[in-house]
């Protein structure tokens, strides 16, 4: 019986651990989180009812991983509606088996959070933003990107800054 327990508590804690959660942010807290990284980012805007989006979060996760010496962080933004946070987007999440930070984004006028994000933006996903404080890298994408565009991206994303008197 104890081993049984043992093993009914080892399951808990490895699905426990294994599960991906999803944090509730309003747009202030997700552009603080952005401005105050010290890292480059990858931040997607996504739903999970966006077919273009879906297909395209592989890609990233892809890319990012080719580059974990960089310690680039893949965010991925949720902009379903609330009736599917949380349990609708963690099931989404689990049953594609992505891995990133996720958020789900608290607000409902485009109008007053895609400015805070990029001044051109219109609402459209998926968009990505290309981010790295450290050297002031920024590139935001309106668009699905391609598998074979999100390498070289990255590449910019973690290049050092060149020096502005050479």
């Amino acid at each position: 019986m104890k081993q049984f327990i043992f093993l009914l508590c080892g399951m808990f804690v490895v699905f426990t651990a294994s599960s991906q959660s999803v944090k509730r942010v309003k747009i202030d807290e997700l552009t603080s989180y952005i401005q105050n990284s010290d890292h480059p980012m990858v931040i997607s805007f996504w739903a999970t009812w966006c077919a273009p989006c879906v297909q395209e979060i592989p890609w990233l996760e892809d890319g990012v991983g080719q580059f974990k010496n960089d310690k680039v962080e893949l965010i991925l933004v949720s902009l379903d509606f609330e009736k599917e946070f949380p349990k609708g987007i963690e099931t989404f999440i689990k049953k594609k088996n992505f891995k990133a930070s996720f958020f789900w984004l608290d607000e409902s006028n485009a109008d007053y959070f895609c400015p805070k994000i990029d001044s051109a933006w219109s609402g459209g996903i998926p968009s990505t933003l290309f981010l790295n404080n450290a050297t002031g890298y920024r590139h935001f994408f309106e668009r699905q990107l391609t598998d074979r565009q999100i390498v070289p991206e990255i590449r910019l994303l973690v290049a050092p800054k060149k020096d502005a008197g050479k």
